[in-house]
């Protein structure tokens, strides 16, 4: 069965959540972020694309990646979705600042690993 998406799409639209997050926050304090809603929304649903992008990645993809948090990245998406009420912003806020440069990172070099099509 051919997967509906391919890695590299998935992949790049990762990326691409990733791009927006830090032109949301820019250059923005913590305090600013806390008291920005609509920044806040926007981190929120570019982490919950990143998640469900993982999500749809193969199995090939992950396991030949295994140094890729990708369980965690996964399972933030889906208590952002599903436990959206109880969300902690400084999670959020240090996920962002700690997690997500390193994730760009990863995500970077194995897109160029990836066959151009």
């Amino acid at each position: 069965m051919t997967p509906r998406y391919r890695d590299g799409e998935l992949l790049e639209h990762m990326l691409a959540a990733i791009a927006k997050i830090h032109r949301y926050i820019g250059a923005s304090s913590e305090d600013a972020f806390m008291a920005n809603e609509l920044v806040q929304d926007g981190v929120l649903r570019n982490l919950e694309i990143i998640g469900e992008a993982v999500s749809k990645l193969s199995l090939e993809c992950r396991q030949a990646h295994q140094d890729v948090p990708w369980g965690e990245i996964a399972g933030m998406r889906n208590r952002l979705i599903h436990g959206y009420m109880s969300v902690n912003l400084q999670i959020v806020w240090d996920t962002v600042q700690e997690v997500l440069p390193k994730f760009r990172s990863q995500i970077r070099a194995i897109a160029h690993t990836l066959p151009k099509t």
